[in-house]
């Protein structure tokens, strides 16, 4: 017997498993297909205050709060040797009336929690199998899994990464890049509190950068050449642990990297549409990026409450057949100036051209000195578009002081 659903998310991940909650919150009956989330991931995850919002509001926040790190201070410092070199930057969270932009959460944390709550929802039916075929039609979804149960919906979410099958099987292609870059991944603990400030090094071959968590304890992503994770990978705690001090000038103290560092080659992807018909592609199904500016979960949470404006109806009006397209109308701006941002600073870190060092410096001094310029950064950090639909209000009440 074929079960039927109201909407299917196709994967487990985070992304999948908050669209699933949401979409069950908002009176949907949900199936979530994929196999159980790997526990052992040693990453954390920057959340901004606009995605905490909407996790306080699906009831997962107070959760995941007491292990997460509160982010207050972010700071960029210039850590090349090059001869233009940009200024320190800090961007304060209380310059924009908040206590803090976000916390930094470990994903062991937040897939735990997130696990429980998917437990506990009833609207929510888990098949913790892989999606075998997907086919779709003008009015269902037609799944097949992999232990050969069938399975329909009247909309799907695709959420099942970069080498998405069911973005392959609604018929849309990608574009995707690479960089000369790969991401060291790891957590340690360190002798001198980091005061909830978080610290990126712009370095030659990208950045590094410091991340709190709770107590005397930070995670890292650092940014090099492969043949440079690849050294020093096979370093040993203690010289993998001197290296990480070394490069971020003992700011912290002494440093003792964990177990568990892992090596990410960077490249980029966005799909060429972000939704057709009755599906629509969320998280790294339809855009992934470098880890640069806390960007990649916050934007796949935007995804969702994009989603939940469009199939959610307390009525229980059908979902309408063309609400894949309405999803990529919807988000095709925001995702395209968040990939075209990330992937232009990401550059600009690797060019050794003067002018572009040029470029990136000036563009820090101005938001080192110009605190209106810096505190619309910041808003836009926190609340992407909320502050550029209030620009021409502020600039007025600029010129009238």
């Amino acid at each position: 017997m074929q079960e039927s659903f109201d909407i299917a998310v196709i994967g487990s991940g985070p992304a999948g498993q908050i669209a699933a909650i949401a979409m069950a919150r908002g009176g949907r009956r949900v199936a979530l297909i994929g196999p159980e989330a790997d526990l052992s991931d040693r990453r954390t995850t920057a959340l901004m205050d606009q995605s905490l919002a909407m996790m306080a509001r699906l009831g997962l926040w107070e959760v995941i709060k007491p292990h997460a790190a509160a982010l207050s201070t972010m700071q960029i410092l210039d850590g090349t040797n090059r001869l233009l070199r940009a200024p320190t930057v800090a961007f304060r969270s209380a310059e924009i009336g908040l206590d803090a932009f976000g916390y930094n959460i470990p994903n062991t944390a937040l897939l735990s929690a997130l696990a429980s709550a998917v437990s506990a929802e009833p609207l929510i039916e888990r098949f913790a199998v892989a999606a075998d075929t997907i086919s779709m039609t003008q009015d269902q979804v037609e799944i097949s899994l992999a232990d050969g149960r069938p399975i329909s919906a009247a909309f799907a979410i695709a959420a099942d990464g970069k080498r998405s099958v069911t973005r392959e099987a609604a018929g849309v292609g990608v574009k995707t890049w690479s960089y000369p870059q790969t991401a060291l991944v790891l957590n340690f603990s360190h002798t001198l509190p980091h005061q909830n400030i978080s610290t990126e090094f712009h370095t030659e071959s990208g950045p590094f950068t410091q991340v709190p968590l709770p107590g005397l304890r930070s995670s890292l992503v650092w940014v090099v050449t492969p043949a440079e994770a690849e050294r020093l990978l096979t370093l040993d705690a203690a010289g993998l642990s001197l290296a990480v001090e070394n490069r971020m000038q003992s700011m912290l103290g002494k440093v003792t990297v964990e177990n568990g560092a892992q090596a990410w080659p960077l490249s980029g992807m966005t799909a060429h549409r972000y939704g057709k018909g009755r599906v629509a592609f969320v998280g790294e199904a339809g855009h992934a990026f470098p880890p640069i500016g806390a960007q990649g979960l916050n934007l796949s949470l935007r995804d969702i409450a994009a989603l939940e404006e469009i199939v959610l109806d307390r009525t229980s009006r059908a979902i309408p057949a063309d609400a894949g397209d309405r999803f990529d109308q919807k988000r095709r701006i925001d995702i395209t100036s968040r990939t075209v941002s990330v992937d232009l600073l990401n550059r600009s870190l690797l060019s050794s051209l003067l002018p572009v060092q040029m470029l990136r410096a000036a563009g820090l001094q101005a938001l080192s000195s110009v605190s209106p310029l810096r505190h619309l950064v910041m808003q836009e950090g926190v609340a992407p578009g909320r502050s550029l639909r209030n620009l021409p209000t502020m600039l007025r009440e600029k010129i009238r002081r």
